[in-house]
């Protein structure tokens, strides 16, 4: 039985940090495959996310040469809001004899009795949650009820807002993000004001 990874997010932009949990989760769990699943328009999300055509394409660069690594994004031409339990039953259709581990950070943990069905969701998957020792998960009862397997990270202050954010001031976004994702973030001029040049930022 193959053991595959859901790892989702809105990759906007996709940076080092998602790749540490990545490829913590691959060791960590033993998984066959890890499918990054880039979010449509996640129904939790107010903020206006960059094109689905750049977010895909840098998650593409970042998980280049990592044959594990598979790209699903199924969900980027889903009309409407994203639900991952919508994500989830279609793949779990698709490939029933699979076992599904949904990969979460632990903001997402704590926040997981908020989501759309969410109890039909972990049904189907077993939850892997990726946090740094020592840091405790603060999580509701009900989910705590149904227990995780955990990812071991290490310490790395490294988030999509304060990248964008340092993009925005012309700060340099090196050691963020991966090299081929920081020259397409420059070359499409992603996340910069209007007027700022890209090139200052490298």
């Amino acid at each position: 039985m193959k053991r595959v990874g859901l790892f989702g997010g809105s990759f906007d932009p996709v940076h080092n940090a998602h790749l540490a949990v990545a490829r913590a989760a691959l060791e960590g769990l033993a998984l066959d495959e890890l499918r990054w699943l880039p979010a449509g328009q996640p129904w939790q999300k107010s903020r206006r996310l960059a094109p689905a055509a750049h977010r895909e394409a840098m998650v593409r660069l970042a998980i280049a040469g990592e044959p594990r690594f598979v790209l699903a994004p199924i969900e980027l031409g889903r009309e409407g809001v994203t639900y991952t339990i919508d994500t989830v039953r279609e793949l779990h259709a698709a490939r029933p004899a699979a076992e599904w581990f949904l990969i979460l950070g632990q903001d997402q943990y704590a926040g997981l009795h908020t989501w759309h069905e969410w109890q039909a969701l972990l049904g189907l998957v077993t939850l892997a949650v990726a946090a740094r020792p020592g840091v405790p998960s603060d999580v509701a009862p009900e989910v705590a009820r149904f227990g995780h397997v955990r990812v071991d990270l290490p310490p790395m202050a490294v988030s999509a807002t304060d990248i964008r954010r340092r993009i925005a001031a012309g700060e340099s976004i090196a050691g963020h993000v991966p090299d081929p994702v920081r020259r397409y973030i420059e070359q499409h001029r992603l996340y910069a004001r209007a007027g700022s040049d890209p090139h200052t930022r490298s």
